[in-house]
């Protein structure tokens, strides 16, 4: 690695991508691009309707329950019994513990074999493979949901249910086979996957400036490595030999869609670019108010919206979600659940707040949480006619040593305190509104008051984020907001590994499946993966300086914010602790800490509670 030139150390850097060791991998064949483009005869949308029922819901029809058998006697039905709880959504299967669960849409079934696709079945091992066999015919395909038995003439696994279908039935339920995944999602061609971002119009400017640098750089990166032809020569970064052997490498193009306007037109805005330019996906984005309308949009079209820089994420299920956190709804309900585990319960909770969609979410989510218990409730908004110092001093008047403050405030209100007396009782402030350790909470304030606080803890965050850190140095990206830039950065490198693993099978719902099931196994095997890189490159300081940084010295190993040597061992490779998904979970880190203020000036920050999981 020491003769790597700085942009080969850029892309290294970037993308983390690993040579899987395929050894003795055989393969036969070659993707064929659209190979899924059968000449199947078209069903009625009588049958398709039938066959998405059975598959989806386990309905028959409305109201009539799919029945089946399983491990020879056991009866399951309706919901329980739908074809889509194992073989997902797409089609595409999945791995349950040591069951492999192939892949059943029709390019899988019905393909002749010099038109197989491949899908990587196991992430914990990623040359086991779907395997390979003989078409399935109309015939053979019934016999398998009726009867159990493959077209090979074997038993299947026993956990896989007995139908009771009628012929009709089975014929739905073929047809519905044959039509999902038989082609790439909108956005994809045999070369380019075409994503947007969205940005918000409450951005401030210079968080906006830094977000487009990031993801300007990470775009050209990735295309400047991307090899897609015969006639490109020029790699920069190490892929898997799966994709090397299949050449599923795709360039990326990006849109943005800046949002104009109030919230009320955005619905219509993104309609209007998307019919212009289709997407593959939304990626990353940014927003300091509602991103209601883009969560619908994403569930109305069936675009995947991966992971977003927001405060305060939807909360109504939607498949094609995800997020990182609850932002300020999971604060309250940490906060809660923190409240009801005290020894002595408070009388009161005053939360005091700014107006406005985000801190109003935070309020409501609080008084959900409390619901039922026998502290009392107050919500106190800022009068928006006065300045903030007063508007301050008006909503914190009359609060008591027994009654406990919450504060929903932005930077700018947190400034204000520095005049005012601080409040005489326990006090907790947002991390999520108030940028974490960037928070400028006043000295005399911090002597009682605590942090909500949804990241990892410094003394381990600090060596998490390291990676991030030297990308930022060697790309000349200032680091304006820790907590966005790292979500970017986050985000579009566990895209890179997620479309790495899903090969040439680019449809929307496999990629929401595969982030499911990758994301706790690619943090264990990234954080082992960096661990390994870090003793072959030598310690951050050296990177650095090999990339034109020589003002370098020890102190860097230090954060300025805990006083912690950097060199703890990583648990992650990003801001939040444990972060993981599961099917149709749409959060990636689902709890928090309580922290208080601790050292000499209150710079520090220590755990008061053990991690919450409301």
């Amino acid at each position: 690695m020491a003769d790597l030139t700085d942009h080969r150390k850029t892309q290294w850097l970037f993308s983390g991508l690993c040579m899987r060791c395929f050894f003795g991998l055989a393969l036969g064949f070659l993707l064929s691009a659209q190979a899924a483009a059968q000449s199947l005869s078209p069903a009625s949308p009588a049958a398709l309707e039938m066959g998405r029922l059975i598959y989806t819901e386990g309905m028959i029809s409305p109201g009539v329950a799919l029945t089946g058998t399983r491990f020879g006697n056991s009866t399951t039905s309706g919901a329980e019994a739908a074809c889509i709880n194992c073989h997902r959504r797409s089609g595409m299967g999945q791995v349950e513990g040591n069951a492999q669960i192939p892949p059943i849409n029709g390019t899988y079934l019905f393909a002749e074999q010099n038109e197989k696709r491949i899908a990587t079945m196991d992430p914990h091992v990623s040359k086991q493979f779907n395997q390979a066999h003989a078409p399935y015919t109309d015939t053979t395909l019934s016999a398998a949901i009726r009867g159990g038995m493959n077209n090979r003439g074997q038993v299947m696994s026993l956990a896989m249910p007995r139908y009771n279908l009628d012929d009709s039935q089975v014929k739905a339920v073929t047809a519905y086979l044959k039509q999902i995944s038989a082609q790439w999602s909108p956005g994809v061609t045999s070369n380019t996957i075409r994503f947007a971002t969205v940005i918000t119009p409450d951005v401030e400017p210079e968080r906006r400036k830094v977000f487009m640098q990031m993801m300007q750089t990470i775009f050209r990166q990735k295309n400047g490595s991307t090899k897609i032809s015969k006639f490109n020569q020029t790699r920069h970064h190490m892929i898997s030999a799966a994709e090397l052997i299949l050449g599923t490498e795709r360039n990326w193009g990006l849109d943005v869609w800046e949002l104009t306007g109030p919230s009320e037109t955005w619905a219509a805005q993104l309609e209007e670019k998307y019919k212009a330019q289709p997407v593959f996906a939304l990626v990353s984005g940014l927003g300091t108010s509602t991103w209601k309308p883009v969560h619908d949009f994403c569930d109305h079209n069936g675009v995947p919206c991966w992971f977003p820089s927001i405060e305060s994420p939807e909360k109504n299920r939607s498949f094609y979600s995800l997020y990182f956190s609850g932002g300020v709804k999971l604060e309250a309900d940490v906060l809660a659940q923190h409240l009801r585990r005290a020894e002595t319960l408070p009388k009161r909770v005053v939360q005091v707040y700014r107006d406005g969609f985000v801190t109003d979410a935070a309020v409501k989510g609080l008084g959900q949480a409390l619901a039922g218990s026998p502290i009392q409730l107050e919500a106190r908004i800022l009068d928006a006619g006065l300045p903030p110092e007063e508007a301050l001093r008006k909503a914190i008047a009359g609060i008591g040593p027994a009654d406990v403050a919450v504060f929903w405030l932005r930077q700018d209100d947190i400034v204000a305190l520095e005049k005012l007396k601080p409040v005489p009782g326990k006090a907790y402030f947002s991390s999520v509104l108030g940028k974490s350790e960037q928070m400028p909470l006043p000295a005399a304030w911090r002597v009682n008051s605590s942090l909500i606080y949804l990241h990892e803890l410094p003394e381990k965050r600090v060596r998490n984020i390291e990676y991030f850190d030297i990308w930022l140095s060697i790309n000349k990206i200032a680091l304006v907001d820790q907590t966005m830039q790292t979500e970017v950065f986050f985000a579009m490198n566990f895209l890179t590994d997620t479309l790495a693993e899903m090969l040439d099978n680019m449809y929307r719902d496999y990629l929401v499946e595969r982030a499911e099931n990758m994301l706790s196994i690619r943090e264990g095997i990234k954080t082992e993966q960096e661990a390994r890189d870090r003793v072959m490159l030598g310690r951050p300081e050296d990177i650095m300086m090999k990339h034109g940084h020589p003002n370098v010295d020890e102190s860097m190993r230090i954060s300025p914010v805990t006083g912690h040597d950097s060199l703890v061992k990583s648990s992650g490779t990003t801001l939040y602790p444990r972060l993981s998904l599961g099917s149709d979970q749409r959060f990636a880190s689902k709890g928090g800490y309580i922290v208080r203020f601790a050292g000499s000036g209150g710079v520090q920050i220590v755990a008061q509670s053990d991690f919450i999981v409301p």
